[in-house]
């Protein structure tokens, strides 16, 4: 995979050999007024203690939810609106060409195809209901400061929050970078954590990174209590940065520790009985297979000795190219039963993960 090096050269073949097939210009921002009248149902209070630390008390698990998501836009709304765009595959028409090959992993890895399908059967309401509560909080601090909101970002919902944990966690542990190993081995890429570069596609770094979540038992602690020690290596800026919060509602939230942009709930942190730590880790849970093409059918592959026809869905990038003019690009996604095949110069490649 080369980098887009210019326009120019964006506009005449994209890093994933799309089409251009139409001219869009810039939506107008929504109807403001029903994010404003929404945020009514909620109660909750904010206070910030004296290093900015929002503690949010609301009278449900919903009114606290809905607080974090306005107080992590009061403090980040930028960071918070790019991982939206990202996750929903549209950053490149708010970011230009460079961010296109992030829009077309999000729709190559089917992260949307899998909420849409399996979102009402499998996530239950109360998460429903937390994921809307968070979005709303960032939908009333949008309605509040329209200079700084995407056209293309309200509203958030529900659905955007669960698909920001589908999108994300295969690249705790590395789907990302293997994936940008296997469309360039000598120079590998991932979608970028540092601001930046947020969830730009960009060459992997070198640099040595590391996590420690440790927790020693009473037997061994000089004052027989239980110690955790969380020591999580993240990015001081960014789509990955930790956000430092204290979450407190009447219905038994009680927790103080950080999250991620796009998080409602504390992802490291305490209770009053038990904490809790995710480190970055990489097991082997990314497989590629190496298709065998029909000679005489290209859109045919070899599978248990029989040629199968491959399914397609097609991607679709809309690009900023010029102020609000922007442009969609086309990419035909084969897949197999194995999975989405990527196309590369050593052949073509499903990926399951």
């Amino acid at each position: 995979m080369k980098l887009l090096k210019n326009l120019a050269a964006f506009v005449a073949i994209t890093a994933f050999g799309s089409f251009a097939v139409g001219y869009i210009a810039q939506p107008n921002l929504p109807n403001l007024q029903p994010f404003l009248d929404k945020a009514m149902h909620y109660d909750v209070d904010v206070i910030r203690d004296n290093w900015g630390i929002p503690h949010i008390y609301g009278q449900k698990d919903i009114d606290t939810a809905f607080g974090l998501g306005y107080a992590q836009s009061e403090d980040d709304f930028e960071t918070l609106q790019t991982v939206l765009l990202a996750t929903r595959g549209t950053l490149a028409a708010e970011l230009g060409p460079d961010a296109a090959k992030t829009d077309f992993v999000v729709q190559f890895m089917g992260v949307w195809d899998a909420v849409n399908s399996q979102y009402k059967q499998q996530v239950p309401q109360k998460i429903k209901d937390i994921a809307q509560a968070y979005a709303d909080g960032i939908n009333l601090y949008a309605a509040e400061n329209p200079d700084a909101v995407s056209r293309y970002l309200l509203p958030v919902t529900d659905k955007d929050i669960i698909a920001g944990f589908t999108f994300k966690t295969p690249m705790f542990y590395g789907f990302d970078r293997a994936l940008g190993a296997l469309v360039d081995a000598d120079t590998p890429h991932e979608i970028a954590k540092t601001m930046d570069q947020a969830m730009l596609w960009k060459p992997v770094s070198n640099l040595p990174i590391g996590s420690q979540g440790i927790a020693i038992a009473p037997h061994r602690s000089d004052d027989g209590l239980t110690h955790l020690l969380v020591n999580s290596h993240q990015p001081l800026t960014g789509p990955v940065a930790w956000y430092e919060a204290s979450l407190h509602s009447n219905e038994g939230w009680n927790m103080a520790g950080s999250t991620f942009p796009g998080s409602p709930v504390i992802i490291h942190g305490h209770n009053e009985n038990l904490g809790w730590a995710n480190t970055v880790n990489t097991p082997d849970l990314v497989d590629f297979y190496q298709m065998k093409i029909n000679p005489d059918n290209a859109d045919q592959y070899l599978l248990d000795g029989e040629w199968e026809t491959f399914e397609t869905k097609t991607a679709k990038m809309q690009v900023k190219l010029l102020g609000p003019i922007h442009w969609t690009f086309e990419k035909t996604i084969k897949i197999s039963q194995h999975g989405p095949v990527m196309e590369t110069q050593q052949g073509l490649y499903a990926a399951r993960w």
